[in-house]
């Protein structure tokens, strides 16, 4: 008798283990795999059944983490729309009391922060589709490190415009700079609290083929979030300082 075969199966362009227990002599009694019915007719019934069960498992947890996500984007794309939208009409109607001002320099770290904090995570996610899980965990925290830094550039631009004597009720730029950078800091917060989420739950190895999928489905999930995030900012950071 022979224990413990394991069978490896491709998808996606990436490799899954799936380990099943059986015995060699199994094969030969078919009969045995449905006691109601025939011996020989049954054993393609039974491959069927276990085919069946592995595109149950690989399609479940993926799906179900990447529609909620789509779902959430698209209410995030919604409030910006509505905003950005109320500020292309205001500006373009070029009033008086519309008075830009340059870009604080803080504005500009933080663009440079989140976009290499986009790389970054991109790198983690990779390493985990990997499984080589050490990797994804530190380039997941220096990540978050990032996204940490890219809000204090946010609070420290803002705190500059008030010593400037710049606020939300100076005049309307004003105003939207710090509404639009106000949510979209909001946003990149929530961001941080899931990143550090899953920075706890990958910060030790797992050898659970199960663990170690929901972990990918959920890294993929938060990456398009938060690469979503980044390219936002970078439409955020034109508008506020090219389209005035």
């Amino acid at each position: 008798m022979k224990i413990g075969t394991t069978e490896t199966i491709e998808e996606k362009g990436k490799k899954r283990k799936l380990r099943s227990t059986f015995s060699s002599g199994s094969s030969s009694n078919g009969g045995n795999r449905n006691r109601g019915g025939g011996g020989g007719g049954n054993d393609g019934g039974g491959d069927n059944h276990k085919n069946d069960f592995y595109e149950d498992t690989e399609s479940k947890p993926n799906d179900k983490f990447r529609v909620g996500m789509w779902f959430l984007l698209l209410v995030v794309m919604m409030t910006f729309g509505g905003l950005i939208g109320a500020y292309v009409v205001i500006a373009t109607k070029g009033e008086i009391e519309w008075k830009p001002f340059a870009l604080p320099f803080q504005v500009w770290v933080s663009t440079v922060l989140i976009f290499f904090s986009s790389l970054t995570y991109q790198i983690s996610n990779n390493a985990l589709q990997s499984e080589n899980q050490t990797k994804a965990k530190n380039w997941l925290l220096a990540t978050t490190v990032l996204g940490a830094m890219f809000i204090s550039s946010q609070i420290l631009a803002w705190f500059e415009l008030a010593r400037q004597g710049v606020y939300v009720a100076s005049n309307p730029y004003a105003g939207f700079f710090y509404i639009l950078t106000a949510v979209h800091a909001l946003h990149v917060f929530g961001g941080i609290l899931v990143l550090g989420y899953i920075l706890l739950r990958t910060w030790n190895k797992t050898f659970s083929d199960e663990e170690l999928d929901k972990r990918q489905s959920i890294s993929n999930a938060v990456g398009l979030y938060w690469h979503f995030m980044d390219g936002l900012w970078i439409v955020l950071f034109v508008l506020l300082g090219f389209w005035k």
